[in-house]
């Protein structure tokens, strides 16, 4: 038990700090989404940043500084992020629906999987950019979507 709890193995500050970046992050991304209305909100994308950042962080001890097995773990994560998201899809009648929320899904794991490599100017950047395009981009979407014309009878 003195190995687990060891002052080696047991340092709580930096993972909790790293956690909890990540969950702050991915807050105004999950807001947006529960604003809109959308399969996945305010909890799901706290919890997918948390997750990612958390996967990376549990696996620091078994990897150690070998970038082949720290790729592994991110290839599986881009993975499970890429399957999560697809759950967020859905195709109703001729049209394809949460699309949107998939997108924001795979970069909230893109920024927990940033915060837990110490990335934290990238993680900041990526929660930026994914919450102006999701807040600034919606109204201009309204805009540029119009009816569909019906067929001309060209006869």
């Amino acid at each position: 038990m003195t190995e687990v709890f060891g002052t080696d193995n047991f340092n709580l500050l930096p993972h909790v700090a790293a956690l909890l970046l990540a969950y702050v992050l991915a807050l105004p991304i999950g807001w947006n989404r529960e604003k809109e209305e959308r399969s996945a909100g305010i909890r799901t994308f706290p919890l997918v940043a948390v997750a990612s950042c958390g996967f990376l962080q549990a696996s620091e001890g078994i990897i150690g500084d070998n970038p082949e097995a720290t790729a592994r773990v991110v290839e599986g994560l881009i993975t499970g992020m890429g399957f999560i998201g697809g759950g967020a899809i859905l195709k109703v009648k001729d049209s394809v629906k949460g699309t949107a929320t998939a997108a924001s899904l795979w970069v909230t794991g893109a920024i927990g999987l940033s915060v837990g490599l110490g990335a934290i100017d990238v993680a900041v950047m990526l929660t930026v950019l994914a919450f102006v395009t999701l807040s600034l981009l919606s109204p201009l979407k309204s805009v540029i979507v119009r009816e569909p014309e019906p067929p001309r009878d060209d006869k």
